[in-house]
C-alpha cells in the first residue's frame, strides 16, 4: 500500500505546476494534501477511481486539507472535535476496517513565535485525539507537522534554534508523540541519512542550495512497525515549497 502526503501551498497554483503529472505517475492508494488554500467549489478535480474528501478553512485562501483514497472509508470525520481548533480545516480522518489515516496541517508558530502558545494547546489536543483513535485501531497520520525534530532534520540547526519549527517546545512535543507509541517512519528507515529535506524557503535560493528542513512526516503507531516497507521524500518534485513524502506499508 502506497500513501503520499504533500503540502501543496495552494492547490490551484500547484495544478499549474505539474500536480496531476505527479499524481498520475505515483498512483498512490491514499493521497493526502495540506494547505490547499481554497473553498469548496473553487476547483473541480476529476480523479477517476478515487473518493475525495475536503476540509476547508473558514478564512478564504488559508490552510485546508484534502484526502483522495481508492478504498472507500468506513467513515470520515473533519477536525478533532474541539471547536476552537476546528475553524482552519486542518484535519481529516478516514477510518478503514483495520486502521485510521489522518491528514494534518499543524499550525505554524509564526515569526516572533506569536502563535507558539496556541501551537502548544494544539499539540496537546491533537495528541489526545490520535491517542483516542489508537485505542480503537492503529493510526497512520501524515502531513506538514511544522517541526524539524532533530538537528539532522534541517540544514542550519544552530542559527534556527529559536525560530518557528525548531523551538525546544515544538521539538519536545514531537518527542512526546513518539514516546506515546508512534514511529517517525522516515527516521525509522533511514536513522542517519543527512541532507534530505521536504521544505525550502522561497528566499535565498534555498532549494537550489538544499538549505531545507524536514517538516513533513508519516507517523504510525508502533503496532504497525513490522508492516513498514519504505519511506521516501520526493525532493525532485516541484510545484510547491514543500515536496511530497511517501510511505509504503504492507496492510
Amino acid at each position: 500500500m502506497k500513501l503520499i502526503s504533500w503540502n501543496v501551498n495552494g492547490l490551484r497554483a500547484c495544478m499549474q505546476k505539474g500536480f496531476m503529472d505527479f499524481f498520475n505517475e505515483v498512483d498512490a492508494d491514499v493521497f493526502c494534501l495540506q494547505e490547499t488554500k481554497m473553498q469548496e467549489g473553487q476547483l473541480e478535480m476529476e480523479l477517476p477511481g478515487y473518493y475525495q474528501y475536503w476540509n476547508s478553512a473558514e478564512k478564504k485562501g488559508y490552510s485546508g486539507t484534502a484526502m483522495f483514497t481508492k478504498m472507500e472509508p468506513v467513515s470520515v470525520t473533519y477536525g478533532i472535535g474541539i471547536e476552537e481548533h476546528d475553524h482552519e480545516g486542518r484535519v481529516i480522518t478516514a477510518e478503514f476496517e483495520e486502521y485510521y489515516v489522518v491528514t494534518v496541517y499543524t499550525p505554524n508558530s509564526q515569526r516572533e513565535l506569536t502563535r507558539l502558545d496556541y501551537r502548544m494547546q494544539w499539540e496537546e489536543a491533537f495528541l489526545n485525539y490520535i491517542n483516542g483513535l489508537k485505542a480503537n485501531k492503529p493510526v497512520i497520520f501524515c502531513g506538514d507537522l511544522n517541526v524539524a525534530h532533530q538537528e539532522i532534520d534541517l540544514k542550519n540547526p544552530k542559527t534556527n534554534r529559536r525560530n518557528a519549527g525548531f523551538t525546544d517546545e515544538e521539538r519536545a512535543c514531537f518527542t512526546k508523540v513518539l514516546e506515546n507509541g508512534y514511529i517517525d517512519t522516515f527516521r525509522h528507515c533511514y536513522p542517519d541519512l543527512e541532507g534530505v529535506y521536504s521544505w525550502w524557503s522561497y528566499m535565498f535560493q534555498a532549494r537550489a542550495k538544499n538549505a531545507g528542513w524536514r517538516i513533513d512526516y508519516f507517523v504510525v503507531s508502533e503496532e504497525l512497525k513490522d508492516r513498514l516497507v519504505d519511506a521516501k521524500i520526493h525532493t525532485q518534485v516541484l510545484g510547491s515549497d514543500h515536496c511530497p513524502v511517501e510511505l509504503e506499508i504492507s496492510l
